[in-house]
């Protein structure tokens, strides 16, 4: 993770051996008060997935996820930034709204851990709000995304 490195309990760990890493296409940018993920991919629904991998990143460590099941979320958008702003905001209310849902974003396919547990998944920081703000999407060879979310 970044400079907020978590201590790994024995279950965490035992949950990390057993799935593979995620491929992490994103990092944290710094920004005065809230969050700023940058994303990338080979293909700009890669970088959107790694921009939501990003965002549930900083609340917990992905890695502890243990995908037990698939759901489909749809979001839709007038232009791309409307569009990844419902993306994240959609992923953000299924995370908030179901208390135990921990996603792993993969291919538009979201796989969950459903028993959340602080022993399991350590506790980041808690993201309130997608913002517009500084939004950025470059759709190019290596498609790019800047976002910033309200924590």
């Amino acid at each position: 993770m970044d400079d907020r490195q978590l201590n790994l309990t024995e279950a965490q760990k035992a949950v990390k051996s057993k799935y593979p890493p995620i491929n992490k296409k994103y990092e944290y940018l710094d920004h005065t008060a809230d969050v700023q993920i940058h994303s990338w991919g080979d293909s700009l629904e890669e970088a959107f997935e790694q921009c939501a991998m990003g965002m549930f990143g900083y609340m917990t460590d992905t890695e502890t996820v243990e995908p037990t099941d698939t759901i489909e979320v749809e979001s839709e958008g007038e232009d791309m930034e409307s569009l990844l702003f419902h993306f994240l905001d959609d992923w953000l209310y299924k995370f908030c709204a179901d208390l135990f849902f921990i996603p792993r974003v993969s291919d538009f396919i979201v796989t969950w851990d459903p028993e959340f547990s602080l022993g399991k998944h350590p506790q980041g920081t808690e993201v309130k709000a997608i913002t517009y703000s500084a939004m950025q999407i470059h759709d190019k060879e290596k498609p790019e995304i800047f976002t910033i979310v309200d924590i």
